[in-house]
């Protein structure tokens, strides 16, 4: 059995929590074009991504 829906919950989330550091920390090098394709992994990643691009100040760059 590959575990209970609350473990692959979990995994996910660490996963998901893994991926945006890894988004966030490429940020600071990231050109103009660069920073719309992280707004736009961020939207396809999770649902709360308005929020996480708005802390992020990417909506000037995005659209």
């Amino acid at each position: 059995m590959a575990g209970s829906e609350r473990q692959r919950e979990i995994r996910r989330r660490r996963k998901r929590l893994k991926s945006l550091n890894h988004l966030k920390t490429r940020l600071a090098k990231a050109t103009t074009s660069e920073k719309g394709e992280i707004a736009r992994k961020l939207r396809a990643m999770t649902p709360g991504a308005e929020l996480l691009i708005h802390n992020w100040k990417l909506e000037e760059v995005d659209r």
